[in-house]
């Protein structure tokens, strides 16, 4: 396999990445906002006292509505865990051709020149320039998932404030400029990706 073949496959499959870790981002979304709703709600249930009301009449109506509360929010973490798995698998895609990538780049280090390896013409960058671009990629995915990840772990289902905080939490792990970055350097990449 040539390298800069190599290269080439791993710059779809980061195309490939790129848009399914942007669908599975998008299906998360109304999931944080789920949770800042309930959490809401949650919150103005302890404000209410039930004793109070005209629906004192139904027996343990604030305690079963609160359980019926924190099954809705642990219902709506299995969801968000299941997209995290699914996030994983993308951020270990990206990670398993960089590193293939590298490999093969070390395994013919020696006999590559330093001049072939910086070399740039007008349809593609310098094979340094692409080993550079997709290790900035995979440490991107890697670094979203894990701090994306780690907000989840730290999610209580009984912590009403952390609820009613998760999906502006969620949105300041974006990273729109590297993400930009990505996109870019894809651009640059479109005519060497095409040509085969």
């Amino acid at each position: 396999m040539s390298l800069q073949g190599a290269v080439r496959r791993s710059f779809m499959a980061l195309q490939d990445q790129r848009a399914a870790w942007r669908s599975v981002l998008g299906e998360c979304d109304p999931l944080m906002e789920s949770l800042g709703n309930l959490g809401q709600q949650m919150k103005a249930l302890s404000r209410v006292r039930v004793s109070d009301t005209p629906l004192r009449a139904f027996p343990d109506l604030q305690e079963r509505l609160q359980f019926q509360l924190l099954q809705a929010v642990d219902l709506l973490l299995q969801r968000l865990r299941d997209r995290m798995s699914r996030l994983q698998a993308i951020r270990d895609s990206v990670g398993g051709h960089v590193s293939a990538v590298l490999q093969l780049y070390q395994d013919s280090a020696d006999s590559l020149d330093v001049a072939v390896a910086t070399q740039r013409s007008s349809v593609a960058p310098s094979l340094a320039d692409m080993l550079e671009w997709l290790q900035d990629a995979e440490r991107f995915y890697r670094r979203q998932f894990l701090q994306r990840k780690t907000l989840l772990l730290t999610l209580r289902r009984d912590d009403r404030a952390q609820l009613e905080g998760a999906a502006n939490a969620w949105r300041s792990l974006d990273s729109p400029d590297a993400e930009q970055q990505i996109t870019d350097n894809l651009c640059r990449l479109a005519f060497f990706l095409e040509a085969q």
